[in-house]
């Protein structure tokens, strides 16, 4: 299976972006989660992002909220989701992030979890609540684990800050666009490029910009000064709304929007 390095270093020689959607596991059904993953990798998606469900989502805003919700009362778990991306992982080779809160891999276990992850198929961990430098013992089991320690990085985060993360981040680095919470936006934040170009200068790994990129015209504005485009909010509100089947066809609009930025950019 290709690397998260592996796949972003392979869309950059390309001349491309990386297109990474998010999706909950276990919304709407069990049985859907993998529908809809196998049908975003046929789609464009590059690494996928597979949440698992928390009781307690404070980054998420309300769409993510209430398909973590509905994923919940479902019976949907973290054991769940792992036996998911198994059963993915026969299928498919498409690099796979976990997303999740530490409670629940507490709960779990943490090395029990990192050790089921990686068997399982994940090449790459996200946390929302363990920022750099804030439970070494937690970080380090991770960054020696077999998993990606996918790092965050704010628009308020200074510089000097930035750069100590970005060498302790591995596979990427995920730039949220804006303060607040994740949900889609009509506009992108202003000064966002300036933001993107300025954080590369002082980091090596690429970076991916997630939070509030909700239309082909934004990912595609995104793609051409990032290494990465993060999708969440409007591709569960097209999952909601459309199924498996609509959130491919959303994904894939926005997959064309960055490949013709990428194209046009080669003509020039």
């Amino acid at each position: 299976m290709p690397s998260i390095s592996e796949r972003f270093a392979e869309r950059r020689s390309e001349g491309r972006s990386t297109l990474v959607p998010y999706v909950t596991s276990g919304f709407p059904s069990r049985s859907a989660t993998l529908d809809v993953l196998a049908g975003l990798a046929e789609a464009g998606g590059d690494v996928l992002e597979l949440g698992i469900p928390f009781s307690d989502p404070l980054a998420d805003g309300p769409t993510i909220q209430e398909a973590t919700f509905r994923a919940l009362e479902a019976g949907m778990t973290v054991e769940g989701t792992l036996e998911l991306l198994g059963e993915f992982r026969r299928e498919s080779d498409t690099p796979i992030v976990l997303f999740s809160y530490l409670n629940p891999l507490l709960r779990y276990g943490l090395e029990a979890f990192l050790a089921d992850a990686e068997q399982a198929g994940a090449q790459g961990l996200l946390l929302t609540d363990v920022p750099t430098g804030t439970d070494p013992l937690v970080e380090d089991a991770i960054l020696t684990s077999g998993l990606d320690f996918i790092r965050l990085i704010a628009p308020t985060t200074r510089p000097e800050r930035a750069s100590a993360i970005g060498k302790t981040g591995q596979g990427f680095l995920y730039y949220i666009s804006r303060t607040g919470v994740t949900g889609a936006r009509e506009a992108l934040a202003e000064g966002l490029e300036e933001e993107v170009r300025a954080l590369r200068e002082v980091v090596e790994l690429p970076v991916a910009v997630g939070f509030g990129i909700s239309t082909p015209e934004q990912a595609a504005l995104i793609s051409g000064v990032a290494d990465g485009v993060i999708v969440g909010s409007a591709l569960i509100q097209a999952l909601d709304e459309g199924g498996p089947e609509g959130a491919g066809a959303f994904l894939a609009t926005l997959r064309s929007a960055m490949d013709r930025v990428a194209n046009e950019r080669e003509l020039s």
